[in-house]
């Protein structure tokens, strides 16, 4: 049996495009997260958070996008470099 893929590897250059409804339910849920880190880390400074709150969401971040790879390469194809389509 094939497993479904929720991302395929990009047509031109090196990554992963979603493919089905929860490839993009993860982006949406990345995006969110984002948004939430930016927004928690806005309302800290404005609040006199000090110095530790760029460093908060820069760690947040890249945990956050080290999940989004992690699931990209466990639910997608073998990513690797293309410049076009895939010849036969």
């Amino acid at each position: 049996m094939e497993k479904k893929l929720w991302f395929r590897a990009k047509t031109y250059g090196w990554g992963w495009t979603p493919s089905s409804w929860e490839g993009w339910l993860v982006i949406a849920l990345y995006l969110f997260s984002v948004f939430i880190y930016a927004r928690s880390t806005v309302d800290k400074a404005l609040d006199g958070g000090g110095s530790g709150v760029p460093i908060y969401y820069h760690l947040l971040m890249a945990g956050a996008t080290v999940l989004l790879i992690i699931v990209s390469y466990k639910k997608g194809e073998k990513p690797g470099w293309r410049w076009g389509k895939k010849e036969n």
